[in-house]
């Protein structure tokens, strides 16, 4: 290599380093790594392999490791660029399609690991139907105010569902105050125990019919399931009046519920199965 060829390679090398210092203080974003040990590694690529270490001896940890991995590739690819007669201005650029390519494959890898991580950490944190009975019943004697509130009520004005369930039939959130709470009662041990498939609503009509439609829906009665109740014999969705939450099915003919609103206040029931319309199934962690 002629002098001047090697005090091009020396500036390119210079170049490259200056760029990585300042990529690597940029929080060391996945592009700032891989596009460091790309442009780098692919101008070193023309360099002896001392040469090559004291590139890297500025570099931290993570990006020593970074550019090493891509270093192989980048030293082939600039052997192979010699071998081809490219100019030495030209490695550059091919470092960073390098770099491109290098990056996109470490996002996706990266984007998998999170999306799994998240899906890991949702699975786990999902509610079992004992732990939204157990809460239910800790309920139990829970009455209205002088007001007709209770604490489910001023949960669930300050809720995005009352916001959207408010829009939807045409009213606005200060129509829950006071309001028939069951159906509240319901969304609110859903909500605190992070129950999944659980809904949140204040109509038990619009309730049912969410479950309907998200094919949680049957007459099957189970632990934890939401029953819906028409006490005049009525089967249709549209004649729903009350909800509550199966405690469990007592085989002769009974469910044992806990209910919110229910005498003005959150009880223990038993109820006969001709006055159950259908029930709800949340994803409960088996």
């Amino acid at each position: 290599m002629s002098f001047r060829e090697n005090l091009s390679y020396t500036t390119l090398l210079a170049s490259a380093r200056e760029r990585t210092t300042y990529l690597t203080s940029q929080t060391l974003s996945l592009r700032g790594r891989a596009a460091a040990g790309a442009v780098g590694a692919a101008a070193l690529g023309a360099l002896t392999f001392g040469s090559a270490a004291a590139a890297l001896a500025d570099a931290g940890p993570q990006e020593v490791t970074t550019t090493a991995a891509v270093a192989g590739q980048a030293v082939g690819a600039g052997n192979a660029g010699e071998a081809a007669g490219l100019r030495p201005e030209q490695l550059p650029e091919k470092g960073e399609r390098l770099a491109e390519k290098t990056e996109t494959k470490a996002t996706k890898e990266f984007a998998g690991k999170e999306a799994n991580a998240a899906e890991s950490s949702t699975v786990r944190s999902a509610a079992a139907a004992n732990d939204v009975i157990e809460l239910a019943k800790d309920q139990v004697g829970i009455t209205e105010g002088k007001d007709g509130n209770t604490k489910f009520h001023k949960w669930y004005i300050s809720s995005d569902a009352a916001q959207r369930t408010a829009e939807r039939d045409g009213g606005s959130v200060s129509d829950y105050k006071g309001a028939q709470w069951c159906d509240m009662f319901i969304s609110w041990v859903g909500e605190q125990t992070g129950a999944r498939g659980m809904g949140a609503d204040a109509y038990t009509v619009s309730h049912a019919e969410w479950f309907k439609d998200n094919d949680r829906w049957g007459t099957k009665a189970r632990p934890g399931a939401v029953v819906f109740f028409n006490f005049d014999g009525d089967k249709s969705i549209g004649s729903i009046e009350h909800v509550g939450l199966v405690d469990k099915v007592n085989g002769d003919g009974t469910i044992s519920t806990i209910e919110g609103n229910s005498n003005d206040a959150v009880e223990k029931r038993i109820r006969d199965n001709s006055e159950v319309v259908g029930y709800g199934y949340p994803e409960y962690r088996k």
